[in-house]
Order: structure tokens, then C-alpha cells, then sequence
């Protein structure tokens, strides 16, 4: 049978050991070995016992589908994939103070006006949370309020609710489970806690919402096996600095991943944003070196955003490469795909490259659009205003075809977008649709840079007429 015993498990991994280290031969990270009592063993093997006889079922079976509890943030809903799934675990991921907090009490009680709501705080007290609620225009909504950690207590009051629609757990950190003797927050507590209400919100039907709190490297705090437990892992990103923030779905079984919402922070709490394009655009200024306008895809959206790059000498042995926004490893594939395939050499300079708005973007499509700020920044000559610029690189200088390029030129032809620097593409095999914008298709990165010299020498040959 199962025994009690004493672990000394990983706060980063998860791994457990018999006995107490400085350092986890699992991840590598230092002083992350934390005791814990109280967490069963379970023994090798399973014995001579006999389990039951588990019965299967056809594909060709249906079943009636559960509406989806809608509420009036659009841009929430669109990242949950239409709404949330009764008896569905949603796990929400940030930055302290980033707006969890705020974010999830705006969503119930919007939910509130169709279902019951339940909010737990276990970091807040209930005068706290109404002070909130207050200030965000929410006082009149009917939500339950609870300030409470004990998960026994929790599990005992929702099993006497039986009409309750959405709970939220502010946040799965501070939860604890009285059988074990480890402290709040620590690995065994933290994936115990998430078990037993994940299991009570499958078995009575609601849709559970946890928050839980990042590490410094940007990841959830806690097992990694907690990602995998829940149905949808979201992160709420931003900057501080600026008032936008994102709501970027990663996982999710009920709906598409890498889907965004866009929201911004105002007095009154989190506004949507329904067009984020024009919002990241607002305050570009067409006429300076080193910007180009980048159309992105996230998730099924079209978002057009800002990459800055600024090239400056250097009076260090070894430049510098900042880069906010993007993947620095990426920026140096790409330097060095210009000085090999190209002869443009950065070495000697400094070299900046930023993403405006605060929006980060992972995608390869954004390749082609760096080259164009790095060039321009170079040359000290502005992009073409009307221009946007998408397109992959690979390590031999080619330019290739990314997908959705239709619904990104119609995001840049109704924002009044002109011309676009795209990859050349089979129209056998692949027809492109006509969206009323100047094309300039290219093969090679050499020829985005014949371009831009044709464009400076144009540029100058009117200046010296004027």
C-alpha cells in the first residue's frame, strides 16, 4: 500500500529526491529543492488485484454539445475559441500587477448577468475585491465573493452548489490541501490543489478559472505538469510602460492556439481594442529611417505593427545587438545572412531592433521586414510610407512564401496601405487574390536591396531637380 514518506522535490521542474541537494540534476537550476512531507509513494507494480472492465464506445456515437457561456468581451471570448466551456479549467498566466486580476473580474461580471459567478481570493481580502469592483463600474453585479485557501472547504461548498456556472481561484498558488504538510506555493500543494478542483468542475459541470503566477524566466510558477491538467492555458502579456495588453491563448482544446486579444488599460479598467492594428500605428511617423511596417498574422487576425531597427557606431570591442520585441537569435541569422549573401557587414556598429507597441512576434514572417529596417537604418533612408513588408528568409539569402498572405495585404489595403514587399508564389498552384495593391515580389534578399537603392536614387535625383 501506499506510505508516507519525505521528498525534497524541484519548485522549477518538479523532480523529486530522496535526499536534499544544492542543485536539480533534472533542470540545472540552484537552491530550488524544497521538503515535503506528507506526499504518498506509490508503489511499484500493481499487485494481483483485479481492476474493473472499462467499456468502449464508437466514433460514430453523438452526444448532445453544451452551449458556450458567452460574455460581452469579445476579444476574451475570441481567444477562449467563442466562450467558455462549462466544465472546462482555464489556467491564466502573468507578470504580477499586469491585470489578472482585474481582467477575470471584469469577465464574471459581465458572466454574471447569465450565470452564477463565484470569485475566490486567496491573495485579497473581500473588502479588497470590492474596492476593485467599484472602481470598474462592477459594484452592482451579482458575483459571490469568498476570501478563502482552504481547498477541502472549497470542495465541500461547491459540492452543495449546484447551479453555480463559472469559479474563479485568485490564484491556484495560495491554495492549499490540509493532508500535506508542505507550504502553500510549493509543487506538491500547487498540483494537488489544481487535481481536486479541476476533478469537482468536470464532475458538476462549471468552468473553472485559475490564476497562476509566472517565474522570472516568463513561464507559470509551479509543476509543468499543471499546463497539461487544465483544458487552455492563457498568458496575459505587457509591458508596464505601455497601456496595451495581450491575451495570447497557447493551449486550448476548445478553440485555435496562438490566438490573441488586445486590450488597453485605462482608470476604468481593461478596455477592448477591435481594431489593433491602427492602435500599434497610431503614432508612427512615416518619413524616418529604420521603420517598416510588418503584417503579421496572431492566431486567425491580421495585426500590422512597427519594427524599428537603429544602426550606430560602436566603441566596443564586441557590439551590442538589444533587441525588444523579437527573437535575438533570429537577428543574428539574419546579420549574418546580409554580410555573407549580401556584403553589407555590421560588425563595428551597434545594432537596435524594436517591435512598437509592446506586441512580441515570434513568427518567421517577419524576417524580410527586419532586413528592410536594418537597410534603411543603414542607408539613413526612409521606407516608402505606403509600404508593408512580410516574407521568410532562409540561410542562402531566399525569400520564402509565408501562409495568409491574402488576409494580411487586405489588412494593410483597408488601413491605406499602397504597396507591399511580398515573397513570389506559383499562381498555379497557389492564386492569390487581387486586393488593389502594388506588389513588388521578392526571390532574393539582394533584390529588396536593388529596390530600396533604386527608391533612394529616385528620392535624390528629385531633391537635386527641386
Amino acid at each position: 500500500m501506499a506510505k508516507q514518506t519525505t521528498n525534497f522535490t524541484c519548485q522549477n521542474c518538479g523532480t523529486a529526491f530522496g535526499k536534499w541537494a544544492g542543485q536539480c540534476d533534472s533542470c540545472g537550476e540552484w537552491n530550488t529543492l524544497v521538503e515535503e512531507k506528507g506526499v504518498e509513494v506509490v508503489p511499484k507494480g500493481l499487485g494481483k488485484a483485479r481492476g474493473n472492465t472499462i467499456e468502449f464506445v464508437n466514433l460514430q456515437g453523438t452526444s448532445e454539445e453544451t452551449p458556450r457561456l458567452v460574455s460581452k468581451m469579445k476579444e476574451f471570448d475570441r481567444v477562449c475559441g467563442g466562450g467558455l466551456v462549462p466544465g472546462s479549467a482555464i489556467l491564466v498566466g502573468g507578470d504580477p500587477g499586469i491585470g489578472k486580476s482585474t481582467l477575470l473580474l471584469q469577465v464574471v461580471g459581465m458572466l454574471s448577468e447569465s450565470s452564477e459567478c463565484i470569485y475566490v481570493s486567496g491573495e485579497e481580502s473581500v473588502d479588497q475585491v470590492r474596492m476593485r469592483a467599484r472602481r470598474l463600474g462592477l459594484g452592482d453585479r451579482k458575483v459571490s465573493l469568498a476570501a478563502a485557501t482552504n481547498v477541502r472547504d472549497l470542495i465541500t461548498t461547491l459540492e452543495k452548489n449546484t447551479t453555480v456556472g463559472v469559479v474563479v481561484i485568485d490564484s491556484i498558488q495560495t491554495m492549499f490541501v490540509d493532508s500535506l504538510d508542505s507550504a502553500p506555493g510549493t509543487v506538491a500543494q500547487v498540483r494537488t490543489s489544481a487535481q481536486e478542483l479541476i476533478r469537482i468542475a468536470k464532475r458538476r459541470g462549471f468552468s473553472l478559472l485559475l490564476v497562476g503566477h509566472v517565474t522570472k524566466e516568463g513561464t507559470i510558477a509551479g509543476p509543468r505538469v499543471l499546463e497539461h491538467m487544465v483544458d487552455t492555458v492563457l498568458y496575459f502579456e505587457g509591458d508596464r510602460g505601455h497601456q496595451f495588453r495581450i491575451l495570447r491563448g497557447i493551449k486550448n482544446r476548445f478553440g485555435a492556439t496562438d490566438e490573441i486579444g488586445v486590450f488597453e488599460m485605462t482608470e476604468a479598467g481593461l478596455m477592448e481594442v477591435e481594431n489593433p492594428s491602427a492602435l500599434f500605428l497610431a503614432q508612427r511617423r512615416g518619413d524616418v529611417s529604420g521603420a517598416t511596417v510588418f503584417a503579421g498574422i496572431e492566431g486567425s487576425r491580421p495585426v500590422l505593427v512597427e519594427i524599428q531597427a537603429l544602426v550606430a557606431p560602436s566603441a566596443l570591442g564586441t557590439p551590442r545587438r538589444a533587441v525588444v520585441g523579437w527573437d535575438s537569435g533570429r537577428l543574428s541569422m539574419v546579420l549574418a545572412v546580409l554580410e555573407s549573401r549580401c556584403g553589407i557587414s555590421f560588425s563595428g556598429k551597434d545594432v537596435y531592433l524594436n517591435v512598437a507597441g509592446g506586441l512580441r512576434v515570434s513568427e518567421p514572417a517577419a524576417d524580410l521586414a527586419v532586413v528592410a529596417a536594418l537597410i534603411s537604418a543603414q542607408n539613413d533612408e526612409p521606407m516608402p510610407a505606403d509600404s508593408v513588408v512580410f516574407g521568410e528568409i532562409g540561410l542562402s539569402g531566399e525569400v520564402r512564401p509565408v501562409g495568409q498572405a491574402d488576409l494580411r495585404l487586405k489588412e494593410a489595403q483597408k488601413l491605406g496601405f499602397s504597396r507591399a514587399y511580398t515573397p513570389g508564389w506559383d499562381r498555379k498552384k497557389n492564386p492569390r487574390a487581387d486586393v488593389g495593391m502594388r506588389s513588388n515580389e521578392i526571390e532574393h534578399i539582394g533584390d529588396l536591396i536593388d529596390l530600396l537603392s533604386t527608391n533612394e536614387s529616385n528620392s535624390n535625383k528629385r531633391v537635386g531637380a527641386a
